[in-house]
């Protein structure tokens, strides 16, 4: 008698804690199909502080690498230093047309990542590009964010498109630091940390 007491009374405990679970969940549901809450993130300046801050290390890092290293490679058949620096240019000059943004002028898609290794050309595309893809974002509306662009997907949208373009930079802003790490250059934000605080964690 005893042991089929303690079976149902562990059964009904089971079987509680999943009714307390279930109206947990359909509770949770509740609440967030009732938030009226607008967001705390607002995507358009949230997304050109973004970019601002990104070309100011790009450019920043181009500055401080030599010359002569914009030719060097960590192997064969990878991206070379320039190479990297107008990747990154040519993916601003073409990520916000994705949503209908008119192309940049004179941008020939076809080789324009080995272009040039001269490094005031590659600067220079990297500020180009970098003022055309926030030009694009500024010139948003917040509607335009939820612009559907079915071409990408089903659920696709703009805001999408500047996620995507924000992203990019973010990747390969950390695979320059490292070139510029192996080549024995100090990201010059760092250097400046530093400046302020020699046990600062660096980059």
């Amino acid at each position: 008698m005893k042991r089929w007491t303690l079976a149902l009374g562990a059964l009904f405990l089971a079987a509680g804690m999943v009714g307390s679970t279930a109206f947990a969940r359909n509770a949770e549901s509740r609440v967030a199909a009732e938030d009226k809450t607008p967001p705390s993130y607002d995507m358009k300046p949230q997304a050109i502080l973004d970019l601002q801050g990104l070309q100011k290390k790009f450019v920043g890092l181009a500055e401080a690498m030599p010359a002569e290293k914009f030719t060097w490679r960590p192997a064969a058949g990878v991206r070379s230093v320039s190479e990297l620096y107008l990747h990154v240019a040519l993916a601003n000059f073409n990520i916000p047309t994705m949503m209908g943004v008119t192309p940049a002028a004179g941008i020939d898609k076809e080789g324009f990542e080995k272009s040039t290794t001269d490094k005031a050309k590659v600067i220079e595309q990297l500020n180009k590009s970098f003022a055309f893809a926030i030009s694009a974002v500024d010139k948003m509306s917040n509607s335009d964010f939820a612009k559907p662009e079915k071409k990408l997907g089903p659920d696709a949208n703009d805001g999408d498109v500047v996620y995507l373009l924000v992203v990019h930079n973010h990747e390969h802003l950390g695979q320059s630091i490292a070139y510029a790490r192996m080549n024995g250059v100090v990201p010059p934000w760092t250097a400046e940390a530093m400046k302020k605080n020699p046990k600062a964690p660096v980059e």
